[in-house]
């Protein structure tokens, strides 16, 4: 089994056609998001009721040495959550608009991964930038090291969407999606979770790069683990 998913990733990673393919599945996606924006409405309600809940029952915190600890777990919780509301949808409107199987005969399996994890990721960046503003705005957070702050964010998506891509494609057609999502999810989650709260702390407080090298090389060892064994697994998954 292992022999035949290897010769078939490297059969598809040696056609030309794979990364064509894929931009064509990540460009229908972002049309059939931006006619129905039911990923786009659901992620931004989220975080924004979050935030908002969040600056009215703490207001600005007073300053502690524990400060940038407490806003880099908040803002990683309010993306998290968020990120549960949308990351599902890729797969589970396939479904649920009968376009699975057209999927399945028109592109490769890697393509389609490629093409839903580029969605999973651009969606994901717009709710980073979204959630960072409006903590900075309402909550008052004072980012010490903006580019180590960016840079982590995008390291912690990266790993985020690597992680829950494959996972959308296992729960698209069970009956209880948003449960079991994020059941399968979390195990897989939590370390880079850890990783990346204590990261971004270091970036809130004003670390130094240096400093915050150890956590960003950790999120990209684990984006890398995680997208090599989903291209190993997808297609048994996506062919099932």
């Amino acid at each position: 089994m292992l022999s035949e998913q290897t010769d078939n990733l490297t059969l598809s990673a040696q056609n030309p056609k794979l990364l064509p393919a894929a931009w064509a599945v990540f460009r229908k996606d972002v049309r059939a998001e931006l006619r129905t924006r039911y990923a786009l409405n659901a992620v931004a309600l989220f975080a924004v009721s979050t935030v908002v809940a969040l600056s009215l029952g703490l207001g600005p915190l007073t300053r502690s040495a524990d400060l940038p600890l407490i806003h880099a777990a908040l803002l990683w919780i309010a993306i998290l959550f968020a990120a549960f509301t949308g990351l599902a949808r890729a797969f589970v409107q396939e479904e649920e608009a009968r376009t699975a199987a057209a999927l399945r005969l028109a592109a490769p399996p890697i393509a389609v991964y490629l093409g839903k994890l580029l969605f999973n990721l651009a969606l994901l960046l717009l709710l980073d930038a979204l959630t960072a503003v409006l903590f900075v705005v309402l909550l008052r957070v004072q980012i010490g090291n903006l580019g180590l702050f960016a840079t982590l964010l995008l390291a912690g998506s990266l790993g985020l969407v690597a992680a829950t891509t494959l996972i959308a494609a296992i729960i698209a057609r069970a009956s209880v999606k948003g449960a079991l999502f994020a059941v399968l999810s979390f195990p897989l989650l939590a370390p880079l979770l850890v990783v990346a709260i204590k990261g971004t702390a270091l970036a809130l407080e004003g670390a130094e790069w240096a400093r915050g090298l150890a956590p960003l090389q950790v999120l990209l060892a684990y984006t890398v683990a995680l997208f090599v064994a989903s291209l190993f697994l997808f297609g048994s998954v996506w062919e099932a």
